[in-house]
This record gives C-alpha cells, sequence and structure tokens, in this order.
C-alpha cells in the first residue's frame, strides 16, 4: 500500500492542534509544519501526540506548502489546516484512491462552520480543496500568497469524503482574517499590474455580492447567509479594490 503524511500548517493553535492530530491518526506519519514566529505551545503538544515538528520561516502560504512538499517520508501528502478535521471515513476513502493511482492529485470538499453553524450556500460548499498530493508530481505558484494554487503534471480526481473546516468562530475573528487576506490579495494584484478603474469600488462589490447571494444562492443561509455574503463582498470587493489604489498611489 503507498504510504501517506497528513502535513498540518500551524502558529499558535495549542487550543486546537491536538483534536487536528487525533482526526487524521489514520495516516503513516504526521508532520507540524510550524511557523518560526510561533509562541505558544502548538510544538510540544504536537510532539507529545506523536507528531514530527518542523519549524520554518513564513513567508506567504503557498511558499510554506511549497516547502512542506519536502517534508514527508512517503508517497503521498495530504495537507490539513489546524481547523480543519478528517474523520475516519475519509481516511479510508483517500488509502483507497492512492492505493488505485487513478490520479496524482485529488480535490477533497469542505464543510464550513461558521459561528457556530454549517454554510451550505454562498459559495461555501462543497468548497473543493486540492489537498491530496502524490509527491513528485505537485508544486505551487510562488505568485499566488494566499488562496494557493496547485499545479499537477498529471490527472486530478475529486474525493467523496469532507474535511470539516471550523473556519471562524466569531465575528471578530473572520474580521481579522479577511483583513490579512485583503493585504495579500490587493499585493498579489497590484505585482500583476492590475489598476482599479473609478467605477470598480462600486461595481465589484455588488458583482460579488450578486454572485454569492443570488448565482450560489447564499440567501438559503438565511440572515447568516447575507450577512456573510455582505461581508465579503465588502471585504474582497470594495476593501481590495481600496489597498490596490493604494498601493498605485505609493508608488507614484
Amino acid at each position: 500500500m503507498p504510504t501517506l503524511t497528513v502535513i498540518v500548517l500551524a502558529r499558535d493553535n495549542a487550543d486546537e492542534i491536538a483534536a487536528c492530530l487525533e482526526s487524521v491518526a489514520w495516516a503513516d506519519e504526521r508532520v507540524v509544519l510550524l511557523d518560526a514566529r510561533s509562541r505558544d505551545a502548538t510544538g510540544e503538544i504536537a510532539r507529545r501526540l506523536g507528531a514530527r515538528v518542523v519549524e520554518h520561516p513564513f513567508a506567504h502560504f503557498a511558499a510554506q506548502r511549497e516547502f512542506g512538499l519536502s517534508l514527508p517520508r512517503s508517497e503521498w501528502l495530504f495537507y490539513v489546516d489546524s481547523d480543519e478535521r478528517g474523520t475516519p471515513a475519509l481516511g479510508e476513502e483517500i488509502r483507497r484512491v492512492i492505493a488505485e493511482e487513478r490520479a496524482v492529485g485529488w480535490w477533497v470538499p469542505r464543510r464550513n462552520w461558521i459561528w457556530g453553524r454549517e454554510i451550505r450556500h454562498g459559495g461555501w460548499y462543497p468548497d473543493y480543496q486540492l489537498r491530496l498530493l502524490k509527491l513528485g508530481h505537485a508544486h505551487y505558484d510562488l505568485t499566488r500568497e494566499v488562496h494557493e494554487v496547485v499545479i499537477l503534471d498529471g490527472p486530478a480526481g475529486h474525493l467523496q469524503e469532507p474535511l470539516i473546516h471550523y473556519n471562524y468562530r466569531s465575528l471578530g475573528q473572520f474580521i481579522a482574517k479577511q483583513r490579512q487576506y485583503v493585504a495579500l490579495e490587493a499585493g498579489i494584484r497590484h505585482k500583476q499590474g492590475l489598476r482599479p478603474k473609478p467605477w470598480t469600488f462600486v461595481t465589484q462589490p455588488l458583482r460579488e455580492f450578486k454572485r454569492r447571494y443570488f448565482t450560489l444562492q447564499g440567501y438559503k443561509d438565511g440572515l447568516q447567509g447575507l450577512l456573510l455574503c455582505a461581508l465579503v463582498a465588502y471585504y474582497y470587493g470594495f476593501l481590495v479594490t481600496w489597498r490596490l489604489a493604494a498601493l498605485w498611489r505609493r508608488q507614484r
């Protein structure tokens, strides 16, 4: 049977690293790729649970995952974030597909829990992520510093069993993460030479809200769905455009 390593990206995640590692105990090897800026007991807890801990300076998410490709002592790698949980059913499906070797990469669906409840619409489900990779057949696009892009040299498949993602426990946590993502996304667009037009400050957030709330049926998640669609439209439509314009002004 092909062997499998699970790598968990972490930084100051002492409150959730144990639950994450225990949920993927079906892997042959568990590695915690720890941001060198981490200051809590994440590494100590991971070692106590039998995981190998590797500290590495953080440049951006794509670079961190690219470095992670060099760590496994196995043929396959499955990436998990500290706020995600595997299931026994997912482990069984992964074992089956890597034995069949019909693809060199596999997309896994995610069930997203936001503010205490599962969100099923507005683009939050199935929310496929390319996380199961055959080593030697994948690398990351280093120009995509956030919401990373994997480049495969062969076919990809889609798993049926989901990862469970507890990504935003509070509104404050959601806002803090979006601010981080906005800065990274604006920087990416600036490097690509994209310049915002005056009307995009209005059209971008409206287009994003329409896509999530109506096209992707965010309205089916009630008031919480409305709030999520509005916030994502504000951050990724308006604020990214605002930050991008500020970068061009500073350059001039």
